[in-house]
């Protein structure tokens, strides 16, 4: 078996271990919350907060809550792998029909973010590092040691304080048309362009040094050649790895900036299933969402091994 085929199957097992560990949790984290399910759900959309014994008995076992957890989680599984994750307490409609559209918002919100932290932190990181110490590298810095410090829930009501009510720039709610997009993306990006730049500049300087660059200047190679060749590629390996983070960080954590400018997203979904006490909606979208993350954190981590080991070669092809 190959090194690189090897690989594959590590991260393949590696995966369905973390799928498989992360829907046992999720799935039981309503059970082994205080209260009882049935009666914060009875509590939740009947106002009944005292529902007799009798009551709670006949909803759960409608419900199919009253079986034994590991024959309710088994029964789950499998719905949940031919695609049915069951139907919402609240609406009776199948979940697998509200998920799916939601997922898709919080995957456009959370990529396009990072696309942009990326593109704009190779630009601010590689200024950065090219003119160290001087005035326009200070700015850069201190403006994205700035924006660290404050969170997306301070972030996202200045930003529609501003561009949405006093400027009338951009929409401040819902997804009506692409600008309704700017401002969220905008607050979910900053972030990660001032973690992004950090790590490209010291990429960037830190490779600038090496053997590598300084046999690449050695051999005849202009500077554009060897910046562009020999050193952005190099210093942008471990920002391959925060991206991958970063974006399955955003995936579960853009709940905050979804409730307040009012997208349809996973976050604001399972925010309100938790609301409801709706069991089969919060599962079943938390479950997607942990899943979306550990394939994209496990593409990203396999891509940058892989890109790890022909950097490898290359720079001992160089030496």
């Amino acid at each position: 078996m190959t090194p690189v085929l090897s690989l594959l199957l590590r991260r393949a097992l590696g995966l369905g271990a973390a799928v498989l560990l992360s829907s046992i949790a999720v799935f039981l984290v309503p059970f082994v919350s205080p209260g009882d399910p049935v009666r914060n759900l009875l509590r939740a959309r009947m106002d009944l907060g005292t529902a007799d014994d009798a009551t709670v008995a006949a909803y759960a076992e409608q419900l199919g809550l009253n079986e034994p957890l590991w024959k309710q989680y088994l029964d789950w599984l499998g719905r949940f792998l031919h695609g049915d994750m069951g139907l919402s307490y609240v609406s009776g409609t199948p979940v697998v029909d509200r998920v799916l559209p939601a997922l898709g918002v919080t995957l456009l919100l959370a990529g396009s973010a990072i696309l942009i932290a990326v593109l704009v932190s190779i630009v601010l990181g590689v200024i950065s590092a090219l003119r160290a110490e001087k005035l326009s590298d200070r700015t850069i810095t201190s403006i994205t040691h700035a924006l660290i410090a404050i969170p997306e829930y301070a972030m996202a009501p200045l930003a529609v304080l501003l561009f949405a009510v006093r400027l009338a720039w951009l929409p401040s709610a819902g997804l009506s048309s692409a600008t309704s997009l700017v401002l969220p993306v905008a607050v979910l990006c900053l972030r990660p362009i001032s973690f992004f730049t950090i790590a490209v500049r010291s990429g960037v300087l830190e490779t600038l040094g090496s053997e590598h660059v300084l046999a690449a200047r050695a051999r005849g190679l202009n500077e554009a050649r060897v910046l562009l060749r020999h050193v952005i590629p190099h210093s942008l390996l471990p920002l391959s790895t925060m991206t991958g983070v970063w974006f399955a960080g955003l995936l579960g954590g853009s709940v905050i900036v979804e409730v307040i400018f009012a997208l349809p997203g996973m976050g604001r979904l399972v925010y309100d299933a938790i609301v409801d006490s709706d069991l089969p909606m919060a599962q079943g979208g938390v479950v997607l969402v942990v899943m979306c993350a550990v394939v994209v954190t496990t593409l990203v981590d396999l891509i940058h091994q892989l890109s790890d080991r022909s950097a490898n070669l290359e720079v001992s092809g160089v030496s």
